[in-house]
């Protein structure tokens, strides 16, 4: 069992969990994350470690209420404990002095882009990191990124906060203004990324895009996190989580994404007709 040491909503359906792990503590590294289970009859689904502390034992864990377990791991508080959690996996994102490096986060992604801003700076990058939401009310962690980062631009789609723009059009903004940037990494929806390397493709930029992939064992046995890159099938939990954002096949991507859609709805909907019953 991993006790949770700290519970946060940070904003609504956004919350973050600090989990005593010291074995991952000791290991993990950005980009990585690890499969949970919250209890013994759980499904089995990857989170992005955003933070890590190894001398406390302690890793942290931003995620969104999408379904089932997600919107029970949110009824979770201090004191309580994850049935089990299994990590680091996954290939470490590549750290090395590139010079301009763009981190571009939505929605959970904008935790998850924090160590790998923090690990490209310290290895002498220049690190722009560029944060988007929909309102000004669902963003987070702006000082925390501004103060590991060499500037941060801060995107919403309403105009609420900053300029009314999304990041692929942030980007677009930033080439047109003369920005030189030498490798962007994109972390958050599926489709801002697939619209990010389709920005970025054009001008020859190298891009690296984290796929969330439907993941079950989260060891290549089960095939699930398959995904095709550059026509070749890989797999995400161990080929990646990392891949080339200009040779993923994002419609093949997408649909694989929706594939459980129904049963992820039927599910849902039966937890919440069970928890209702039970209040």
């Amino acid at each position: 069992m991993y006790k949770i040491l700290a519970k946060e909503e940070l904003v609504p359906n956004i919350h973050l969990i600090k989990v005593s792990a010291p074995a991952v503590a000791q290991k993990v590294r950005p980009g990585q994350f690890v499969i949970i289970t919250i209890d013994e009859r759980g499904e089995r689904i990857p989170l992005t470690v955003a933070d890590w502390d190894r001398e406390e034992g302690a890793i942290t864990i931003v995620f969104m209420e999408v379904g089932t377990t997600t919107q029970r791991l949110a009824l979770f508080n201090a004191g309580d404990s994850i049935y089990s959690l299994v990590g680091p996996l996954g290939i470490p994102t590549h750290i090395d002095k590139f010079g301009t490096v763009v981190c571009v986060g939505g929605c959970y992604g904008i935790a998850a882009i924090m160590p790998i801003a923090r690990a490209m700076r310290e290895a002498g990058n220049k690190v722009i990191s560029v944060i988007e939401a929909r309102s000004k009310y669902l963003l987070f962690w702006q000082e925390e990124l501004e103060r590991i980062s060499d500037q941060l631009i801060v995107t919403t789609g309403d105009g609420s906060y900053a300029p009314q723009r999304w990041i692929p059009d942030q980007i677009r903004h930033m080439i047109d203004g003369g920005e030189k940037i030498d490798l962007l990494i994109a972390f958050g929806c599926t489709y801002m990324m697939k619209l990010s390397s389709e920005t970025t493709k054009p001008f020859g930029i190298k891009t690296v895009v984290h796929l969330g992939s439907i993941m079950v064992d989260g060891t290549g046995m089960c095939g699930c996190c398959r995904v095709s890159v550059g026509g070749e099938t890989k797999f995400a939990c161990v080929d990646g989580p990392e891949f080339d954002g200009h040779q993923v096949d994002w419609d093949l991507l997408l649909s694989r994404q929706s594939g459980y859609q129904d049963e992820e709805i039927r599910s849902l909907q039966e937890w919440e007709s069970q928890n209702w019953c039970r209040t």
